[in-house]
Order: C-alpha cells, then sequence, then structure tokens
C-alpha cells in the first residue's frame, strides 16, 4: 500500500495508533499542535511502554505550523484529537486531503457528521474505539490496552462511504481488532454511554477503576458505581429520543445487549474488564494537564438532549458542574468529591 497517511493530533491515543501503522510498514506522518512532543520524536524517536515491552520507533513527526511546507497531499487522515478540536482541525487538514481522500474521527464524542459536514460526507467514514493510554512527557506514551485488546468498529452512515469500508478495515487491523458495523452512528451513541458512565464521573473522584472500585472499600464502590449507572441511564434515554439503536461495541455480541435488563452493567463490566484497574482516563489526565475535557460533548450533549424533550439528567449534570469546578481550580479530583455527588443526587446512605 503507498498511501499517504497522516495521524492528526497525536496525543497518546493517536501516538499507539500510528506506531502500529509504523511498525506495519505504512507511509504515516504523525502531526501535533503540541511542540515539545514533536521535537522529541523528530531528535530522539517515539517511545510505547505497555506492561510487556518498551520500543523507539523513528518516525515523521510534524509541527502543526509546518504542514504546509509539505509537497504531497493525503489519501487518509486519522483524527484522533480530543472531539471539541474536531471542526477547527478538519478546517486545517481540508487543503492538504486528496480529492478522493477521507478523515476518520478516532475519537470518543459524536464527531462523525461534525467531520462529513466540513470535508464532505463522501470523504468521512464512522469509527468507534476502545483504546487506553496516556502521556505525560513528550515522546513517551504508556499504553493502557495492548493490541489485542484494542478493538475498533467501523462504518458507513451514507452509501457513498461503503467504497472506504475494506481499505480502512485493513489498514486498522495493523492496530487491533476491526469490526464493521451496520449502524455506526448507534455505535458511537452507545460508545457515548459507556463514557458518560466512567470517564467525567471517575475523574471527578481522583482515580483510576481499580482505585475507585477496588481499593476505597465495598460501600464506596456501590455507592459510585451508583451515580456512574444513573448517568448511564440518562445517556440511554436521551438516545432512545434521538432513535439511536442498542449495537454491540467492544467485541460483544447482539445477544449480550439485546433483550436485556443489565445493559448498562454489561457494558460497565465490559469497559472496566478490558481497560483493567491501572489505567488513568482520558478525563483524568485532562485534569492533572489543567486541560479542558470532553465533559460538554459527552455529558453536556446528554443533559441537553434530556432538555429537549423534557426529561431530566441529574448525574451528567454533577459531571458537568463538577468538572468545571476542577478545571477552573475551585475543586480538585478527590474521593470525597463522592460526598458532595450524593447529597446531590439525595443518597446519604
Amino acid at each position: 500500500m503507498n498511501k499517504k497517511i497522516a495521524v492528526l493530533a497525536t496525543g497518546a491515543n493517536g501516538s499507539v495508533i500510528a506506531a502500529d501503522l509504523i511498525k506495519a510498514g505504512l507511509d504515516i506522518t504523525m502531526i501535533d499542535m503540541w511542540g515539545a512532543h514533536v521535537d522529541v520524536m523528530q531528535e530522539e524517536g517515539l517511545t510505547i511502554k505497555n506492561k510487556d515491552e518498551e520500543f523507539n520507533l523513528t518516525v515523521n513527526a510534524c509541527h502543526l505550523g509546518d504542514v504546509c511546507t509539505l509537497n504531497h497531499k493525503f489519501d487518509i487522515v486519522f483524527l484522533t484529537s480530543k472531539g471539541y478540536d474536531t471542526s477547527w482541525l478538519c478546517e486545517f487538514i481540508k487543503p492538504y486531503l486528496a480529492a478522493d481522500g477521507l478523515v476518520v474521527g478516532i475519537q470518543n464524542c459524536m464527531t462523525a457528521e461534525i467531520i462529513a459536514e466540513i470535508v464532505g460526507i463522501e470523504r468521512t467514514l464512522g469509527c468507534v474505539v476502545e483504546l487506553a493510554s496516556q502521556m505525560f512527557e513528550p515522546g513517551q506514551v504508556y499504553r493502557s490496552t495492548n493490541k489485542d485488546h484494542t478493538w475498533y468498529g467501523i462504518g458507513s452512515f451514507d452509501p457513498v462511504q461503503e467504497r472506504f469500508i475494506e481499505e480502512i478495515a485493513e489498514i486498522l487491523g495493523n492496530a487491533g481488532t476491526v469490526e464493521i458495523i451496520d449502524d455506526i452512528l448507534s455505535a458511537k451513541w452507545v460508545k457515548l454511554i459507556v463514557n458518560s458512565m466512567v470517564m467525567g464521573s471517575m475523574a471527578i473522584l481522583g482515580g483510576t477503576m481499580g482505585q475507585v472500585l477496588n481499593e476505597r472499600g465495598e460501600e464506596y464502590a456501590r455507592r459510585a458505581r451508583e451515580w456512574f449507572l444513573q448517568a448511564g441511564e440518562e445517556a440511554l434515554a436521551a438516545g432512545q429520543t434521538l432513535d439511536y439503536k442498542i449495537v454491540p461495541v467492544f467485541g460483544l455480541k447482539p445477544e449480550d445487549v439485546t433483550n436485556t435488563n443489565n445493559l448498562l452493567e454489561t457494558l460497565f463490566e465490559k469497559i472496566v474488564s478490558d481497560v483493567g484497574p491501572g489505567a488513568i482516563n482520558t478525563t483524568l489526565q485532562d485534569h492533572m494537564k489543567g486541560r479542558l475535557g470532553e465533559d460538554e460533548m459527552i455529558s453536556g450533549l446528554i443533559a441537553s438532549e434530556r432538555k429537549k424533550n423534557g426529561g431530566l439528567s441529574p448525574a451528567n449534570d454533577l459531571i458537568l458542574e463538577l468538572s468545571a469546578k476542577i478545571h477552573s481550580g475551585e475543586l480538585k479530583p478527590d474521593p470525597s468529591n463522592l460526598d458532595i455527588v450524593l447529597e446531590r443526587l439525595g443518597r446519604t446512605n
């Protein structure tokens, strides 16, 4: 394959994905806005660590401001940014996208239609990802979910996109397990349900899944789970009003998610099992770095949709409120924040 491929916004997950594709022999350009990260990769390469190994790769890394010096256009762009950076990055990369090229958002949040609106619905494809990694030093990434536990769901949300599916499945097959999904937008909403349960809330409590669910006592874990599952219930209800269907993600089977009264528990336990106890989720990393998280595009979207239809979203409202206070410095991620949450939800025991 001689396609020119860019991975745009190579934070932790973007770096991991790029590394897998580079190891497979593909022509990858890593583009990022964190100057120090690009500098280290240019000078010393990219280092990926996991529980089993550590390796360093020579990579083609490019500062955002140097893309204009490239003398070619990209056939494929994998966008791995925060959801809130989707619009401007798509506008940025659009002039450097080949006429028959495409942009695939390997992201949280409901970004597929945002991408389509900017680059054209015929130049994108939907994608859902299960991958956990973290980066606190430039050029150094820790991968929490190894390649054999990394999952991609891809699919079209317009017939014109179907021509890309086989090629993108082949490429991403170098970076994990790939499943083709008929209703990719519903799959992205199911991922949003999962994120509503485990991202902002866990981050507010200042811990990994292992710390929150295993190390603070059974009663703490029980009370925290009630909040997490209530947030998921609100997300599920919001998705139903938008006519999203429940489709299996993360390698689950249709029978795992249909005709069950334990859908949210199934999704919750699946992500906990796959990601593992020690991963620092992306929202907690954002808090630790003083950076804006994706709460507005997850819990904010859920709350907005609930309000439009006369519903309530107290669990997600608290995620928004407390995350904003953490970002402003009024509050810190801490286990004691669970007391604030439960009091506000009317659950004091």
